[in-house]
């Protein structure tokens, strides 16, 4: 990966997080905390698992465009991902090099919504009749960073947003939010040995306050129980619709993975263990329950 790309990439992702870390707060909740039990010294010694996005899948957009934005800056696609009962695709990307986070992309299969609701994104979407992403100067990382949050179709009315909330609201989370950061996972497996664990963080959390999102259980076990993953709720936040009503609404939220070490690996000194040695990629049952720390069932216990 030439300087270049590098550079840029590192502006990318901070054109995503600055933004992001204003809007959730429990970003700079957990971040203090950390630095005053010495987990940590600021918030660049947080190691990055990975990020996510959400998208519609319609002509112009989705993973199909997004995408374009990381393979450009030297991601690699690997592994997909169905989730039926969300009716979801999504596609994890590896970074070019290790210190950059993988990215996470899924897509909501509007085709298998109802009339009713497939109207109701196309209602803003269709305008949309070339892709956004192709007219981005890719090398110019400003311009990258902002499209993040350039706005694409126009705010929904309250009422489209509810229409949406009853049949996905993934669906209703991505017409309000478009392509906003939908949430950063700090690697606790990085941190000091008393919390190095997803238990043991989240004890940590759960004492300084942090509400979990508990469906699936707290702790989301991958089958090989080499991943393990935990999250917060989403707060909510005061959204402003187009005919100017206003309600409040899930905005993002934070991830927890730990990578465990793979068999052949696992009498490698902690203080060893690199990257390639742990589990890599994600798993689809764990990142389905992760997707409902924006969801209502969620989100109301708070």
């Amino acid at each position: 990966m030439n300087t270049q790309k590098k550079e840029g990439l590192k502006t990318i992702l901070k054109a995503l997080f600055n933004p992001y870390i204003e809007r959730v707060p429990d970003v700079e909740k957990i971040t203090k905390a950390m630095i005053s039990n010495d987990l940590i010294a600021t918030q660049a010694d947080i190691v990055n698992d990975h990020i996510a996005f959400r998208t519609l899948g319609v002509p112009n957009l989705g993973i199909a465009s997004f995408e374009k934005i990381f393979l450009h800056y030297g991601y690699t696609k690997e592994d997909y991902f169905f989730f039926e009962g969300k009716k979801l695709d999504a596609y994890w990307y590896a970074p070019p090099s290790p210190e950059f986070p993988r990215i996470f992309i899924s897509e909501l299969r509007v085709k298998d919504l109802s009339v009713k609701a497939q109207k109701t994104i196309t209602k803003y979407t269709e305008s949309i009749t070339k892709d956004p992403v192709d007219v981005l100067d890719l090398n110019n990382a400003t311009e990258v960073g902002q499209f993040f949050y350039k706005s694409l179709w126009q705010l929904p009315t309250l009422e489209d947003y509810q229409t949406l909330l009853e049949e996905s609201e993934y669906a209703s989370w991505v017409i309000y939010n478009r392509y906003y950061l939908n949430h950063y996972t700090i690697s606790v497996h990085e941190l000091p040995e008393a919390y190095n664990t997803v238990a043991k963080f989240n004890e940590f959390l759960e004492s300084i306050g942090i509400n979990l999102n508990t469906a699936g259980g707290k702790i989301k076990t991958s089958a090989d129980g080499l991943l393990k993953q935990s999250s917060t709720v989403a707060e909510m936040i005061d959204a402003e619709f187009s005919n100017t009503k206003k309600t409040k609404i899930a905005g993002s939220y934070v991830e927890f993975a730990e990578r465990l070490p793979l068999p052949e690996f696992i009498n490698i000194a902690s203080s060893e263990l690199k990257r390639e040695h742990r589990r890599e990629g994600f798993e689809s049952a764990n990142a389905d329950k992760i997707f409902e720390s924006t969801f209502s069932t969620q989100t109301q216990k708070k």
